[in-house]
């Protein structure tokens, strides 16, 4: 019986060109979790989420409104989501890790997604209350309403600097 035996031959790599050349990672953009911008992204939707709680609660009658109400709960949820992410940002700067693990920006993204259609929904209710006792019940002077329109405000600024983190954080994992 004629068998063939296994040999090696040497084979040559084929040239590297645009088709079949290998992928890279892509370049930590600012914004994203692990960079300076991230950190710097997270900091303003803590302190503007904590500054838009810290308003409405000094207020004596906040809990007339559920949407103010909505408005606490749902800020202090923000401000402790992004103080947590804040401190994973600083610790991976710190140690020069990227945090490019699908597994920890799905969490990101997801935690992002949640909170901020949370804040902007919250900021949306407590405007519209605002709007209504202000401009059609004329009640100004009985309310706080500077202190909620402030309240209301900064939770639009908080929503206004989680958006660029979420669509990041969905950007990076559409692109794997």
């Amino acid at each position: 019986m004629n068998m063939s035996r296994p040999s090696v031959h040497p084979v040559e790599a084929p040239p590297l060109t645009a088709h079949n050349a290998p992928r890279g990672r892509m370049k930590d953009i600012q914004g994203m979790p692990g960079t300076p911008g991230g950190l710097a992204l997270r900091l303003c939707q803590f302190v503007f989420a904590l500054v838009s709680l810290s308003v409405i609660t000094t207020t004596s009658d906040f809990s007339s409104a559920s949407a103010f109400c909505y408005l606490v709960v749902a800020v202090s949820l923000q401000s402790l989501w992004s103080l947590s992410l804040a401190i994973v940002d600083i610790y991976a700067i710190l140690v020069r890790r990227s945090l490019r693990n699908c597994r920890i920006i799905s969490c990101f993204t997801i935690g992002d997604g949640v909170t901020s259609t949370l804040t902007f929904a919250a900021a949306c209710a407590s405007a519209g209350i605002t709007v209504l006792i202000s401009n059609d019940l004329n009640k100004c002077s009985l309310n706080h309403c500077t202190r909620f329109e402030t309240a209301t405000a900064m939770a639009f600024i908080s929503w206004f600097s989680v958006s660029p983190s979420f669509l990041l954080n969905f950007w990076s994992l559409a692109s794997r």
